[in-house]
């Protein structure tokens, strides 16, 4: 199996207490930063291949590895691996609602340190599924000014409060309005029957009026850049880093 990370950079980055390797390739030294946060099970295939197309339009691309197998695929084993490992450890998850997860600390130091090295007008952030909100919590004290989210599924849509639920804290999401009334809009995707998601688009909609971008497509797919892929999604994304990272039109 050909090595799909060979021409990434492996590195390590420690805050908050906590230590991950990353990933990183692309871009030159004045190349904006997008950290792409992988989904469950792990930096699949799938994921990796479009983290490349990010660095083909122009970027320094990151991809932290925060848990599963680099480079194995989403089959049904290794995603149960990854789930059983992560539903129990508190680094990602809160029993209770209005919390942000400890991880959000770590991937904001990530965010600071790539823009302090880089420059440029901030940093792009996109999480998926499992880490669909993290890019929300980045945005509270760290230089991100292109969020993106992708399907976010925590917490686990079980009854309306969680189906609702930001996987924020109240104070982070009043700074997370703040900047989106600021000018720093966010970008939301989804397949609008994907029941992973619950109402949280609706809760965005409401804290963010017209600051949240909002690209719904039909049916009951969920991973909209990967496993059920949509190109109108990649294509979307691409131009959204483009006009609030690079400056060019979107």
């Amino acid at each position: 199996m050909a090595d799909l990370l060979a021409t990434w950079t492996r590195g390590t980055h420690t805050a908050d207490g906590l230590t991950h390797d990353l990933y990183r390739k692309g871009g030159n030294d004045a190349a904006p930063a997008v950290i792409v946060i992988h989904e469950l099970p792990g930096i699949t295939p799938k994921v990796i291949a479009f983290a490349e197309e990010v660095v083909a339009r122009g970027y320094t691309v990151v991809l932290p590895h925060l848990f599963g197998t680099p480079q194995a695929p989403a089959t049904p084993r290794e995603l149960a691996t990854s789930f059983a490992r992560v539903c129990v450890n508190r680094e990602f998850t809160k029993l209770a609602l209005g919390e942000t997860t400890p991880v959000a600390g770590w991937l904001r130091s990530v965010a600071r340190e790539l823009h302090a090295e880089l420059g440029g007008p901030g940093v792009g952030a996109l999480g998926m599924c499992f880490t669909g909100g993290y890019a929300l919590a980045m945005m509270v004290d760290a230089p991100v000014v292109a969020p993106v989210v992708c399907q976010p599924s925590t917490p686990f849509p079980f009854g309306k409060a969680r189906a609702a639920s930001l996987g924020l804290s109240d104070r982070d999401l009043e700074v997370v309005k703040q900047r989106a009334a600021a000018g720093c809009a966010v970008l939301g995707l989804r397949y609008r029957r994907d029941a992973a998601t619950g109402s949280r688009f609706d809760t965005l909609r409401t804290e963010l009026g017209d600051n949240f971008l909002c690209v719904e497509f039909d049916g009951r797919g969920h991973s909209v850049v990967t496993e059920q892929r949509q190109q109108q999604a990649v294509d979307t994304i691409l131009d959204f880093f483009d006009e609030r990272l690079a400056g060019r039109p979107g």
